[in-house]
């Protein structure tokens, strides 16, 4: 997430009400997650184990819950919780807005579009041109749909990351301030629901066709092209590469790519990146070939053990 304006180091810190180490001017122009922080983001951490990964990340401002040596070209933020904090500046940054209408003033939506009727479409949401968006379909803040984009009924666009930190007292949720950015010529099916990006975008690329019932988790970016089928799940910071196909029941878990032209068979679980350009089956899912023999060797030692008994 990108702020309106550079803000100083020393504006941040006394937003927070925390120490810093580097200089008052230095500049900071947005927060973001670390698989996805550039130069002047904010990037928090509170763990030991994953303290070197921030401090050498692209991130040039490390909201960090101890004092240690600030790398140079860099800036800490010092706080006793950084979670907590960084939601801070989410709620700062993006805060909820309420709204009374369907249909929000800022919203802009393109020539020829329909908007069906029961639809809900919030503040600073751009539609694109000759667009159809079917009843009940739900439509949060800032998000951005393409060209020729059709979504069926009940289609839930940008409710929050599933991200939870858990504590002695109880879960504490970090708050999503990204956004859900749809490329052109996408088709998603009814009752499918696509979570916006914790401090980024969940992506959907250009032609990607999603059918009934899919879940989209945060930070995802799926490439052109991409075929979905029904009561898929895929996971927060996923990356699904052009023309991959996913057939029905697929699970995704978090963090991993499929590379471009997969083809993973129904009721598949994927629990590890997949080469691209191969057919995939099974929970975990391999070759799909493999899998097969695998199937088939089972059955073999089944049959053996039933002439043993019978001997």
């Amino acid at each position: 997430m990108k702020f309106y304006r550079t803000h100083t180091l020393r504006e941040i810190a006394t937003l927070l009400d925390v120490p810093y180490v580097g200089d008052d001017a230095f500049p900071v122009s947005g927060m973001n997650e670390i698989h996805v922080v550039e130069n002047g983001d904010i990037v928090f951490v509170d763990h030991p184990k994953y303290y070197d990964k921030a401090l050498a990340s692209d991130a040039t401002i490390v909201l960090i819950n101890k004092k240690v040596d600030c790398p140079e070209g860099k800036a800490l933020l010092i706080s006793q919780d950084p979670f907590s904090d960084f939601n801070k500046l989410t709620d700062h940054f993006r805060p909820f807005k309420s709204s009374n209408v369907s249909i929000a003033s800022s919203a802009i939506i393109g020539e020829g579009t329909i908007i069906q009727p029961n639809v809900f479409v919030g503040n600073n949401v751009k539609i694109g041109s000759n667009c159809v968006i079917h009843s009940n379909v739900t439509i949060y803040d800032d998000t951005i749909i393409g060209n020729n984009v059709v979504i069926h009924a009940g289609v839930i666009l940008g409710a929050d990351a599933f991200y939870y930190k858990k504590r002695p007292e109880g879960f504490d949720k970090l708050k999503s301030g990204g956004r859900v950015v749809i490329k052109d010529n996408v088709d998603i099916g009814a009752g499918t629901t696509v979570d916006k990006g914790v401090t980024a975008d969940t992506t959907i690329g250009k032609g990607t066709k999603i059918d009934n019932q899919v879940h989209i988790g945060h930070d995802t970016v799926l490439g052109k092209k991409v075929l979905i089928a029904a009561q898929t799940t895929v996971a927060g910071c996923v990356v699904i590469e052009d023309e991959v196909t996913l057939w029905g029941q697929v699970g995704v878990t978090s963090g991993i790519t499929i590379g471009s032209k997969a083809i993973v068979s129904a009721q598949s679980g994927i629990s590890k990146s997949l080469e691209g350009g191969k057919s995939y089956f099974g929970s975990p899912a391999g070759d799909f070939r493999t899998k097969y023999k695998e199937l088939a060797a089972l059955r073999q030692v089944q049959e053996l053990l039933d002439k043993l008994k019978q001997n």
